[in-house]
């Protein structure tokens, strides 16, 4: 989505949000300029929200720090002819404006000095690009500011955001050393004819170095090599840790089930052995809950392959780290080295799309005979929906600046998703009532009609009983059957 800053005419009145924004403070992703500030600023303050994870800024408010309540709404209005200004330098001033997500929505609002006005929110997605400012810099966000960054941080965040990636770095590794099972399988299923470092040349898997020689790149040696962390004096290897409980003791005596296991070798040799590894710790692990019952295992076995396939194809291979499998009693937690790459956040992945950092890898990974992936971009929603069926917890993925690493954490859940009505249960026993918009939020859906008929099928079972009869239907409560009546001091507003 490209630069779209929608023009002053007549925005809705809504001082509640105005008042939210005032509470909030500045942080990661929160950002307040009146707009009669230097305007280069705010340009410094949106690329920073793009070259990091996404932000908002209030444009028309104060900094927290140099007035309170009220005092701080100057609006738009300080300075109307701004916000125009501020369009055209989106446009003439950050390199690639038309992959810049920015959009702007404004609200009309009552000014500090209780006139009528407006403030405007800028919404900046994270960008899949690096957006320096012409004359300016590179800015990435802090905790409650803006970074300029260095030339070595500005090609790490270039790593980091995919735009360039290590996979295509030329490595002085002989071909004869490439010239193992996996490359001759590769080659059939191709039905290349010519020699390796010819055939390789012709695919983009080595290309001549300055001085004429052809060399095969970090792709050619992670796909082909026996092993390719020995040939490029780094970590490119899984560890499985399987830990007794649901943490890892630091103390002298580790709470290890058993010694780590390394897993090397090519990618899709890594890929097939890592799954097999994990799901013989799954079944020969067996651990007893704090009650004596034997705790087990239930990943969808297809899960557990895409997300360890995940993490080998799309890590940053940058960084010289092995992905970390660590198996407790309640979850599974996979490390994959690097961020997320382009657009993706912990917020859109599973909807934004394929966005591939090594996309040499994962073409030729593809070609390979029965691949471990397809290609197809549905990995994630794939994970998503099988843990739902199953009636497991989706994934959980953190990443910066929820965990120190430099690193994408996925992890899987051993534990059954409460029901609904375990869930309708447990809000009873917390708030003496439910409705039916906490019964719409527990169905996922906003369909008022489907959760009537959900409620009333419990009625009909003797599960739930109308607390209030004499309601209008959008304030009726309910409580759980053989429960004395709450005092119902309040009621939802939600419509029924």
């Amino acid at each position: 989505m490209g630069t779209r800053l929608a023009p002053i005419s007549g925005p809705p009145f809504d001082d509640a949000l105005v008042d939210k924004a005032l509470s909030e403070e500045e942080s990661y992703t929160f950002d307040c300029k009146r707009i009669k500030e230097n305007l280069t600023k705010i340009l410094e303050t949106i690329v920073a929200f793009a070259n990091s994870d996404g932000g908002t800024i209030a444009l028309g408010l104060e900094d927290p720090g140099k007035a309170t309540g009220r005092d701080r709404v100057f609006g738009l209005q300080e300075n109307p002819m701004n916000l125009d200004e501020l369009r055209r330098l989106l446009q003439s001033r950050i390199t690639e404006p038309s992959l810049l997500p920015v959009t702007c929505h404004e609200v009309g609002c009552t000014l500090r000095d209780g006139s009528r006005g407006s403030v405007a929110f800028l919404r900046i997605a994270k960008s899949g690009r690096v957006h320096p400012i012409v004359d300016d810099g590179t800015f990435a966000r802090l905790d409650k500011s803006n970074k300029e960054l260095t030339a070595p941080e500005i090609n790490a965040l270039c790593f980091a955001r995919g735009t360039i990636s290590a996979e295509n770095q030329l490595e002085t590794v002989d071909f004869d050393l490439l010239d193992t099972d996996y490359w001759r399988m590769y080659a059939a299923q191709r039905r290349f004819t010519r020699r390796i470092d010819d055939a390789m040349r012709t695919i983009g898997l080595a290309r001549p170095d300055a001085d004429g020689k052809l060399l095969p790149t970090r792709a050619a040696v992670l796909l082909f090599a026996e092993e390719p962390s020995g040939l490029l004096a780094g970590k490119a290897s899984i560890r499985i840790f399987h830990y007794k409980g649901n943490k890892v003791q630091t103390d002298p005596r580790t709470n290890l089930l058993k010694p780590p296991i390394t897993i090397g070798g090519p990618v899709i040799r890594q890929i097939k052995d890592a799954e097999g590894g994990v799901l013989r710790e799954l079944a020969s692990g067996i651990q007893m809950g704090p009650y004596g019952f034997e705790i087990v295992q239930k990943y969808p076995v297809r899960v557990i392959r895409e997300a360890i396939t995940n993490t080998v194809i799309h890590r940053d291979y940058r960084l010289s780290q092995d992905i970390v499998v660590r198996i407790f009693s309640d979850r599974m937690e996979i490390a994959s080295p690097g961020l997320f790459v382009g657009p993706v956040t912990v917020a859109n992945i599973g909807r934004v799309g394929a966005h591939n950092r090594n996309a040499n890898l994962v073409n030729h990974l593809r070609e390979f005979p029965d691949p471990p992936n397809l290609d197809a971009g549905e990995g994630v929603p794939m994970m998503l929906g099988t843990m739902q069926k199953t009636g497991l917890y989706p994934p959980l993925y953190r990443t910066r600046p929820d965990v120190e690493l430099e690193a994408v954490i996925v992890t899987l859940f051993n534990e059954v998703r409460p029901s609904v009505w375990e869930q309708v249960s447990d809000l009873i026993d917390q708030h003496g009532s439910i409705g039916n918009a906490e019964v719409r939020q527990l169905l996922d859906t906003e369909n008022t009609v489907a959760a009537s008929k959900q409620i009333r099928k419990w009625i009909d079972r003797g599960q739930l009983r109308l607390l209030n009869p004499g309601a209008a239907k959008q304030h009726r409560r309910y409580g759980r059957s053989g429960l004395p009546t709450p005092t119902v001091l309040f009621t939802s507003p939600d419509q029924d």
